[in-house]
């Protein structure tokens, strides 16, 4: 199957009819006919019934249909990537972080970067790993700034810097002498705590934890972001395990911290792909992320 019929079969199923394909196509609603009847003898079965004056697809069809919406996909991040190959060297840095990292280093590092650099541009993007791995290969940015091993075989891996889970709570929660000391899991059992269903390695490592508790802890909200845990925990919702960057975000009087016991490590790690060495700009970048990460997460 040529991709041009690919690509029509595509259009077709997008638009729901030959002339709308014709029209993403930019060729004439004839030769879209045409084309579809070259496709459909070639594969000897039809691809579309015609049912008052809209094409549906056959059953054949709908069993080509991941595939071929697979196909699309490789060949537009195939056209993403080489679009981006060919930009010239003097574009800007690109940097993509999690909605987390974007509250509490992204501004300032970007800020104290331009102090440097005062002509350099930066663009900036907020993305989940998964999202983050993917542009970054694609060269759709240069740097990815996340708190999970991605693990992601074409793209290389650094240590920024290195914190720890913390717990929060609502301010008067704990008393002046227990937020001098570590707080020891097992006193979270019947807690009321802020439940927190992050899909990563984080998020799955607080669960494993919270789920060896007897008895559980009482969750009577849970979200899938750490900065609306630390919202409703200032709120006086109950106290929430978070990242040691949420844990500091914010009004520093809107919620007490204490580090678990035992210790739960957290890594900031810097993404970019292995066949692109960093210039001044980016080595610089990272150097002002590493050092406000790791000022951050010396203050109490």
């Amino acid at each position: 199957m040529r991709l041009r019929y690919i690509e029509l079969f595509h259009a077709i199923l997008t638009s729901g009819s030959i002339t709308g394909a014709a029209k993403l196509l930019d060729i004439s609603q004839p030769a879209a006919s045409k084309a579809l009847q070259h496709a459909e003898d070639q594969l000897g079965f039809a691809l579309f019934s015609r049912v008052r004056g809209r094409v549906q697809p056959t059953p054949q069809a709908q069993l080509l249909r991941e595939r071929i919406e697979n196909i699309i996909q490789e060949v537009q991040d195939l056209e993403r990537l080489t679009t981006n190959m060919s930009q010239p060297g003097s574009s800007p840095l690109r940097v993509t972080c999690t909605p987390t990292l974007a509250q509490v280093l992204l501004p300032s590092a970007t800020v104290l970067l331009r102090k440097t650099f005062p002509d350099v541009t930066v663009e900036l993007s907020t993305e989940h790993s998964a999202a983050m791995c993917e542009s970054v290969t694609l060269r759709e940015t240069d740097i990815g700034l996340t708190l999970q091993d991605t693990g992601h075989q074409n793209l290389r891996q650094r240590v920024l810097c290195r914190g720890q889970v913390m717990a929060i709570a609502p301010p008067g929660w704990w008393s002046p002498g227990e937020l001098t000391q570590p707080l020891p899991i097992g006193a979270l059992a019947s807690q009321s705590m802020i439940g927190i269903t992050v899909r990563d390695a984080l998020g799955s490592m607080l669960q494993s934890h919270l789920a060896k508790l007897d008895p559980a802890p009482k969750i009577a909200v849970a979200v899938q972001t750490y900065q609306l845990a630390r919202s409703l925990v200032s709120q006086g919702e109950g106290v929430a395990l978070v990242d040691p960057f949420t844990a500091r975000c914010g009004d520093a009087n809107s919620v007490q911290m204490r580090p678990l016991k035992p210790s739960l490590e957290v890594v900031l790690y810097a993404m970019h792909r292995p066949d692109s060495p960093l210039d001044r700009v980016q080595k610089r970048f990272l150097n002002v992320v590493r050092q406000l990460a790791q000022g951050m997460l010396a203050k109490r």
